[in-house]
């Protein structure tokens, strides 16, 4: 049961590269500029916790769904997977509602056209 954090958080990503994958959205669709938002993204939140670490506010805590495996005090390994599928997850999101909302403006400007 310590690894089920863990595991759930990449399958979780894996199901979103699926979407992402599928779609054409965010890594199929241009996979430079991908790797450096997510570097950029993860990298930022990282920096974000590891302040928040030494600020005092940001804590571990004892659950046992996690692996309990640290890579710096009060920073298990599950919080940069964590913070992977929240930049992936959110960019397949955003890229994917860009598409939508495009199909949608031209479908309304093509039916004004018409009528």
């Amino acid at each position: 049961m310590g690894a089920l954090y863990l595991t759930t958080l990449l399958v979780s990503l894996g199901c979103m590269l699926l979407l992402d994958w599928r779609f054409r959205l965010f890594f199929w669709r241009d996979t430079v500029a991908a790797m450096v938002v997510t570097v950029v993204g993860l990298a930022f939140f990282l920096v974000w916790d590891v302040a928040g670490i030494a600020g005092g506010i940001f804590f571990r805590g004892d659950a046992t769904i996690a692996t309990g495996i640290l890579l710096a005090p009060e920073l298990p390994i599950e919080e940069p997977v964590f913070l992977l599928f929240l930049v992936v997850c959110t960019m397949v999101i955003y890229t994917g509602a860009v598409r939508i909302l495009s199909r949608l403006r031209a479908r309304r400007r093509t039916e004004e056209v018409r009528g």
